[in-house]
């Protein structure tokens, strides 16, 4: 079950983000989860089974998502976790289509998904542009 990100969320979403190479940093980190706050096309979700396991944060752009975070636990990893919130977010969002970033790339071609390549969003904005 997807729950949307809220501020009493913030340590739990921090740390599950910070599993990703892109939010090592902690000022990034911060300021990821700013915009995530303060931005309403960025939305951030949670994963919860009995316990909150995922992260899950796009960014929508007209009818598209540019999924920018997925994290999953890593004791939870290798079970289809991230397969699941994946899915759980196509349902979420209905009919707006959801394509990688540069970052979320490799998830999307582990996972099997439909998306190529060429679909990747290039946009660089936010904590991820230097």
């Amino acid at each position: 079950m997807l729950i949307r990100y809220k501020k009493n969320y913030e340590k739990i979403a921090m740390g599950l983000l910070s599993f990703m190479p892109s939010e090592k940093d902690l000022k990034r980190l911060q300021g990821t989860i700013k915009l995530y706050e303060e931005d309403q096309d960025w939305q951030l979700y949670l994963y919860k089974e009995d316990d909150i396991i995922g992260a899950i944060g796009v960014k929508i752009k007209g009818n598209e998502a540019e999924l920018r975070h997925i994290s999953v636990n890593p004791s939870y990893r290798g079970q289809g976790k991230g397969k699941a919130m994946l899915n759980a977010l196509r349902n979420q969002l209905g009919n707006i289509e959801i394509k990688p970033s540069e970052n979320t790339l490799e998830f999307f071609e582990r996972s099997g998904d439909q998306s190529k390549e060429k679909d990747i969003c290039e946009e660089v904005t936010g904590p991820d542009s230097n």
